[in-house]
């Protein structure tokens, strides 16, 4: 199953990432693709603000890996634009936070296209398509083997 919604603002975009936080259940792998600019890191503040975190989100581009336990359960908020394979992120100590077996909380990943095959085999897609500077298309979906 896949949800569509088209969001034309920042606000809705983080409003449609809360409610969606909301029904989320650990533990859970979240991949999130779009451009540069599409929406990934303003969904995430949405997101965590579902998750009842109240700390600052901010993307981890230089950090790699945020991590917030004020909320319900754990989420770890990766950025692997800078990462060039999945070995990489592997030698960072990463792994363990895409082994659902071993993962306790969510894993929200931008970028994971970077580090092909650190995903575990059934994962949540959202994917941001720019429609025009402020409205986006969000399709959210489980890939892999259900």
């Amino acid at each position: 199953m896949q949800i569509k919604v088209v969001s034309d603002s920042a606000e809705m975009t983080q409003l449609i990432a809360e409610k969606y936080a909301q029904s989320i259940k650990s533990p859970v792998v979240i991949s999130l693709v779009g451009d540069l600019g599409a929406g990934k890191t303003t969904f995430t503040k949405g997101f965590c603000k579902g998750m009842g975190i109240d700390d600052l989100v901010t993307s981890p581009t230089f950090t790699i890996m945020n991590d917030y336990t004020s909320g319900r359960m754990p989420l770890y908020h990766f950025d692997m634009y800078r990462l060039g394979s999945k070995e990489e992120a592997e030698e960072l100590g990463f792994a363990e936070y895409f082994d659902l077996r071993k993962l306790k909380g969510v894993s929200i990943v931008e970028w994971a296209e970077n580090v092909q095959g650190l995903l575990p085999a059934l994962y949540i897609e959202v994917v941001f398509t720019k429609l025009d500077e402020n409205k986006r298309e969000i399709s959210i979906g489980v890939k892999g083997w259900v």
